[in-house]
């Protein structure tokens, strides 16, 4: 009889436009895992306050998260630096991160019995959402690299910004992940760490595919 394979999950934690979320994408396909970007619902919710900040409440926060779907954290517009800047402020909020855990929760253990498994990358995934997870990584680059990133990324979809202001931004954020209180990005002592500073996407996956196939072979996980 075959062996059954295992249900696979993958936490990977980075500040913002390290690259772990092109990565992400591309080990979620290669192993057909259900792929979350997990800070991406902090921005629906941030897109949401900065439609309707009369109506916005815990109880309307509540509504969105319920009928939020996978699909719904791929729209555009979600990457303007107004939302992520907004997103930045909601998820130091504990009730604001207690509804999203829920959210993230949910799709990184129950994702749709079409996925082998689940991989999800943001700033708390390898201690807070998903600790107990087959495979840790914690990507980064330095700063200035990160900002030309976005900047590029950013005008690529028509949204008009200077490099200066998209790094006065990345450095805001940076400030605000590293030292909330409440779950803070940082690095575990578990988690391997990708510097993508001088890496290609294709290197990038390369390095993470080699070490998540060395520990399928010796437990023969997949």
């Amino acid at each position: 009889m075959r062996k059954k394979k295992k249900f696979i999950k993958i936490a990977i934690d980075s500040p913002a436009a390290a690259g772990a979320g092109t990565l992400a994408k591309n080990i979620s396909k290669h192993y057909n895992l259900l792929y979350v970007d997990t800070g991406k619902a902090y921005r629906v919710l941030a897109m949401y306050k900065i439609n309707n900040p009369k109506k916005f409440n815990m109880n309307f926060a509540k509504k969105k998260i319920k009928n939020l779907k996978v699909k719904d954290l791929n729209k555009k517009k979600l990457l303007s630096n107004e939302i992520g800047t907004e997103a930045s402020i909601l998820a130091k909020q504990k009730s604001i991160r207690n509804l999203v855990h829920k959210f993230q929760t949910k799709l990184a253990y129950s994702p749709p019995k079409k996925y082998s498994g689940s991989c999800l990358d943001g700033r708390d995934i390898t201690y807070n959402i998903v600790p107990d997870a087959d495979f840790k990584f914690f990507i980064t680059a330095n700063i200035k690299t990160r900002a030309l990133r976005r900047y590029r990324e950013l005008n690529q979809l028509n949204m008009k910004i200077s490099y200066e202001e998209v790094l006065k931004s990345i450095k805001l954020r940076d400030k605000r992940d590293y030292s909330r209180k409440i779950a803070p990005l940082k690095k575990t002592k578990d988690s391997i760490l990708i510097n993508t500073t001088n890496l290609s996407k294709r290197a990038c996956f390369l390095k993470i595919k080699k070490i998540i196939d060395k520990k399928i072979v010796i437990n023969g996980n997949l």
